[in-house]
């Protein structure tokens, strides 16, 4: 913009005198001629204070350009401060690197340590379980245990007892007797669990105790006492038949006199199976696992 208003002058001044546009002067005109070249000469008059023609008009004045140049700082000299704390920290650079390094061993030997003291804990819990299991055998083994047995009346034919024995090696005090009495086709159609009706809990009035190796008697059964259980000839005659069989079943509860109260009581379930022949009889172990178990 500078540049155009600057040439605008020119411009004008140029277009003013082009040939074509001039009038020619009258003769009565008192400007001279050499007027216009005078003054157009004067600019073109230079001397030691001239400046240089930038497209028809004057420039500005050229600044001269400058190099600064900075010295180098000086060095600070190392003082006996800093020389002490750069040393300083160099041992606690040392030192902390020493003690990442011992840190790091140590938690590798407390996790071997760890490792051990777990295999040795485990091993312990292993101990204390074989112990465990041993205490529990030694002394189901020292508790007093009933077992069921069939033993022939040594007086009347065809009558059968089934006697409870103390095989353990502790006393044993009888709590409670039950007993049932059956007529199926095979032990499959008996009842998964046992029902007892005939149970006493009063029996006996006075406490049997039995010590190791003694028996008692706790149901007696004979030929005679099929005919009060048949109702009919015919059922009679399918037991003969072996159609049907009798079963006998019942449990005997007895108490541990050396354990401590609340693991006292245990108990024996048995089962027989009547045998009717035409001439004998018979009265064997038999039934379901769920009639002779023993706690």
């Amino acid at each position: 913009m500078l540049l155009a208003i600057i040439q605008a002058p020119l411009t004008l001044s140029g277009q003013a005198t082009n040939p074509s546009d001039v009038h020619r002067p009258t003769p009565s005109s008192s400007t001279p001629s050499s007027a216009t070249p005078s003054s157009a000469t004067s600019p073109a008059k230079g001397g030691p204070s001239a400046k240089t023609d930038c497209n028809g008009g004057p420039c500005e004045d050229q600044q001269p350009r400058i190099m600064v140049s900075i010295p180098a700082p000086a060095p600070v000299p190392w003082k006996l401060h800093d020389r002490i704390a750069w040393a300083a920290n160099l041992v606690l650079a040392i030192a902390g690197f020493i003690g990442i390094i011992l840190a790091l061993s140590t938690l590798k030997k407390i996790e071997r340590q760890t490792r051990a003291a777990e295999v040795a804990a485990e091993a312990a819990a292993r101990h204390a379980e074989t112990s465990l299991l041993s205490a529990q055998a030694l002394r189901d083994a020292e508790r007093p245990w009933l077992l069921i047995s069939v033993e022939p009346s040594p007086s009347i034919a065809n009558s059968f007892t089934v006697i409870a024995t103390n095989r353990g090696r502790t006393p044993a005090q009888v709590v409670s007797t039950a007993e049932q009495i059956m007529i199926a086709i095979d032990e499959s159609r008996l009842s998964r669990i046992p029902e007892y009706q005939n149970e006493k809990t009063d029996f006996p009035l006075a406490p049997i105790i039995l010590l190791p190796g003694e028996s008692t008697a706790i149901k007696p059964f004979c030929r005679e006492d099929l005919k009060g259980l048949c109702q009919s000839d015919e059922a009679l005659r399918r037991i003969e038949d072996w159609e049907d069989k009798v079963y006998l079943f019942g449990k005997i509860v007895y108490k541990d006199l050396i354990e401590r109260p609340d693991k006292q009581i245990h108990e024996t379930a048995w089962c027989c199976w009547y045998i009717h022949g035409k001439g004998t009889s018979g009265l064997v172990i038999a039934g379901p696992p769920n009639y002779n178990q023993h706690t």
